[in-house]
């Protein structure tokens, strides 16, 4: 069963990623487990400006960027970032190899709106790694860069059954960062739109006819894994489609395993919707089943994907073990767990060290790691010269001037949604700012009124030297983000896995985290006596102002 195969994998993903550091105030002394140091050349600007401050750093020069450059830094030209040639070739393989197909809404870097994306491709590339035959089965968003595939071929035209009609489906392959990609495309209007989520037509009833065409995929093309890895609610219907339909066909040999990342979005369907693909929606409408228990007795009842997918999955994960002890102790789908709770696991997420590697990382203006950890000066001054974070004057003989030394910068990369913790980024950007520090917010919300109070905040702290709140999405910047920190802060209200923390310390930084699921299973607090060998951070519990303010101070 891949649970016990993706439980190894991730551990050993998360294993090699943690750097162990000593925090004494602001002095921290950074261990990395990376390959060899590198410097590379300066980042190519598509149109620079006439100016530019040049500065010497050991045998590189460096040509320093500024808020005032026609093109922001992050957006400049990057060499190619071709993770299939970087695949750790000494692995040990296992004994006997499988083959594993994720179905999933997302997948890093064509289509990725969370950790969801980052995960799919972390854990399909560590499979890969140790011998097993991996594909990725994708929707064909209409966003997606197609430049960012590798040999893309059509290779089947098949029709897909959804309300009554055969829709005619496209199967394309390709190579997507060193791993084998299937995309689905129909002819009608789902996955058309500008972004992964929000497009135009329903993205429930585009999932479940999604869930249905990897199936019938699957059956077309005579392609038998062993194992289907669905991921979150969007897949919750492949489990039910699978057992009640394409293995009384010719779908024999596979079994199901499902990972929720995140259990805060269940599905919510109704009886109608699923039998838009092929099941009769009523036959799910029962407590050991699908039903949304929180519905028992209203009109309409409505069904869950996810409880479904639970349901007729022959193996459930979640993505840390502290996470799956809250989902047992609380909320509406603890009861279906419990009733669940021997094929439950919890098995904590990794990162995917081939992209995030500081050594190696090609958003980088300088490489670094634990034996050689200069280039991480270079990062921190480079971020703050390009935000306008520091005067661009330097002093006499160092290029890399006493404010990048002695001013600890604290990173939060996040959605900016209520989970977060969004009162705590609020403090914290506050309490930086009144303790000399700086802090850099990047992300954006889905909600307008907290998008809206962010710009207020934006616009309140942008024009000062020690705060910048960007509120947008930007996969380069993360990275240089990441190795510009001393501390990355992650304040969520709860959190299964968490992944900035993790990329945080593998890049350098000290993680300031609140207790709770995967924060709680990879953080371990600097001022825990009871386990100093595992000390790593600064954690809090409570989800107050003040209990915040107690972990930032000794940083700061």
């Amino acid at each position: 069963m891949e649970f016990a195969l993706s439980g190894n994998l991730s551990n050993t993903c998360f294993l090699n990623s943690i750097s162990r550091r000593v925090v004494k105030q602001r002095k921290t002394r950074m261990l990395y487990s990376s390959a060899n140091f590198n410097v590379p050349p300066l980042f190519a600007h598509s149109n620079p400006p006439k100016e530019r401050t040049l500065a010497v750093f050991g045998s590189e020069v460096f040509v320093w960027p500024s808020p005032a450059d026609e093109i922001p830094f992050w957006k400049n030209t990057f060499p190619s970032r071709d993770a299939s040639i970087q695949v750790p070739t000494d692995i040990e393989k296992d004994s006997n190899p499988i083959h594993i197909i994720h179905v999933t809404a997302e997948m890093a870097p064509i289509a990725k709106v969370g950790g969801l994306g980052d995960v799919v491709t972390g854990l399909a590339r560590a499979c890969l790694s140790r011998g097993h035959a991996v594909d990725v089965m994708l929707p064909f968003y209409a966003c997606i860069e197609k430049q960012q595939i590798n040999d893309l071929a059509l290779i089947t035209e098949y029709n897909t059954f959804y309300d009554g009609n055969w829709v005619p489906t496209n199967a394309y392959r390709g190579v997507v960062s060193g791993i084998p990609v299937i995309f689905i495309e129909p002819s009608n209007e789902f996955f058309k739109g500008q972004f992964v989520y929000g497009g135009s037509y329903n993205e429930l009833e585009a999932y479940l006819f999604f869930s249905r065409a990897c199936l019938e995929w699957m059956q077309v093309a005579g392609v038998q894994p062993d194992i289907i890895h669905v991921h979150e609610w969007q897949t919750g219907a492949l489990p039910l489609l699978y057992w009640d339909m394409y293995q009384n066909l010719s779908l024999k040999k596979p079994r199901v395993v499902l990972t929720i990342h995140n259990m805060e979005h269940y599905g919510e369907c109704t009886k109608d919707q699923l039998s838009k693909c092929g099941l009769d929606g009523s036959i799910y409408a029962s407590m050991d089943k699908a039903i949304d228990d929180r519905t028992i007795g209203h009109n309409p009842e409505r069904l869950s994907l996810l409880k479904g997918g639970i349901v007729y999955s022959n193996a459930v994960v979640t993505v840390s073990p502290t996470y799956l002890k809250e989902t047992l102790c609380s909320g509406w789908l603890a009861s279906t767990l419990l009733r669940n709770r021997e094929k439950y696991f919890g098995i904590l997420n990794g990162i995917d060290t081939v992209i995030w590697d500081p050594a190696t990382d090609v958003f980088l203006p300088a490489n670094f790691h634990a034996q050689k950890p200069e280039g991480k000066k270079i990062c921190k001054y480079y971020v703050q010269r390009g935000l306008g974070l520091v005067s661009e004057g330097t002093l006499a003989g160092d290029p890399v001037p006493y404010i990048t030394d002695n001013v600890p910068l604290i990173v939060c990369i996040t959605r900016l949604v209520a989970q977060k913790g969004l009162h705590l980024i609020t403090q914290a950007i506050k309490r930086t700012e009144e303790l000399g520090g700086q802090m850099i917010v990047l992300g954006k919300a889905s909600d307008g009124r907290v998008q809206r109070e962010f710009e207020d905040l934006a616009n309140s702290h942008n024009q000062g030297s020690s705060i910048r709140i960007l509120l947008m999405y930007s996969e380069e910047l993360s990275h240089m983000l990441y190795a510009a920190a001393d501390m990355v802060l992650v304040p969520s209200i709860y959190e299964p896995c968490g992944l900035a923390q993790m990329i945080g310390m593998r890049y350098g930084a000290v993680p300031v985290v609140r207790k709770t699921g995967g924060l709680a299973d990879t953080v371990f607090d600097m001022d825990d006596s009871s386990n100093r060998e595992m000390a790593n951070g600064f954690v809090f519990e409570g989800i107050d102002e003040g209990s915040l303010n107690c972990a930032l101070g000794p940083c700061i």
